[in-house]
């Protein structure tokens, strides 16, 4: 029988101005693919006229605000809520887009450390193997180990898009490939920096634009025995930081994003380089798509998990 611990989900409350609503609920869609709950008033009167076809609206619903939305997830007990809240601050920062979040507990005092219970060595593609550091390492079976702390930082091996980038980036570091450099955009917890180290690049920076991020970063870095310079991490937003070229960047981050760095990510792109990009919901593929041509960048990989893409270029 399950306790109420085990059971228990945390509720956050994502507020943005109302005319943010639609790009602040596909990214909120990144964290709760499954559904999320949108509470906008701001064309209160008009839809209740041609949608619910009545014209006497209740005193409570009335005394909403207009400017406003507010976006309700809700998380169930094996997903780490801070890592949650991590990816959402990214992710708004990187659009432009201003919120405030609230997080409350479904009858559980226990949310921050109840996901662990749920977090377990986990393969990824034929090479890594992503172990939580605080279980004790099993047999490896003669893959990479990569030792990982979440913190309150995104990047945990089990989001579609983390594993989409891992799988990808793979491909791009063949074991009998010479060094590689890479630059790592938007690194959250590092797990890709560290990643593309354990399977043989020459050397990593990682940029993100939170702090908390950039400390977890290092902190997973040290943990896998990777410093500088062998592994950077600056605080920056995008490329902010990264000079010279890289024979891999990576992105994890949206699709709004990814379009604006079409435009700039060949200048940082070694002769034959690649550039892995995550983040990406399914029905954003044609604007993507678009960018990429725009900018004389030409797919090689495409790889979807469920409602999310993930691309190689060169």
């Amino acid at each position: 029988m399950q306790t109420m611990e085990q059971t228990a989900w945390t509720h956050l409350e994502i507020t943005v101005a109302s005319d943010r609503t639609d790009a602040a609920a596909e990214i909120a869609h990144m964290v709760v693919p499954y559904g999320i709950y949108v509470e906008d008033y701001s064309d209160l009167e008009t839809g209740a006229a041609e949608i619910a076809r009545i014209d006497l609206i209740d005193g409570e619903l009335l005394a909403k605000r207009r400017d406003i939305t507010v976006i309700h997830l809700y998380l169930p007990p094996h997903e780490h809520p801070g890592e949650a809240i991590a990816f959402l601050t990214e992710r708004f920062a990187y659009a432009g887009i201003a919120f405030q979040v609230c997080q409350s507990v479904c009858r559980n005092e226990d949310w921050e450390n109840n996901w662990k219970a749920y977090f377990h060595p986990t393969p990824v593609g034929e090479r890594l193997l992503i172990q939580p550091v605080w279980e004790d390492l099993g047999e490896a079976h003669g893959r990479a180990v990569l030792r990982l702390e979440p913190g309150l930082a995104f990047g945990s091996g089990s989001h579609e898009t983390t594993r989409l980038c891992l799988e990808l980036l793979e491909t791009a570091l063949p074991q009998e490939a010479a060094l590689k450099t890479v630059l790592d955009i938007g690194c959250g917890s590092g797990i890709l920096s560290v990643a593309a180290l354990l399977l043989g690049a020459a050397s990593a920076l990682a940029v993100d634009i939170d702090n908390l991020a950039v400390e977890n970063a290092r902190e997973n870095a040290e943990r896998n025995g990777f410093a500088p310079p062998r592994m950077v991490v600056k605080q920056g937003d995008l490329i902010q930081g990264a000079t010279g070229r890289y024979d891999v960047i990576l992105s994890n981050i949206v699709a709004d994003v990814i379009i604006v760095l079409a435009g700039y990510i060949k200048q940082y792109l070694n002769d034959g380089g690649v550039w892995i990009c995550s983040g990406i919901i399914a029905p954003r593929e044609a604007d993507v798509r678009a960018a990429f041509d725009e900018h004389g960048l030409r797919v090689t990989m495409r790889k979807q998990q469920n409602n999310w893409l993930a691309f190689m270029l060169d």
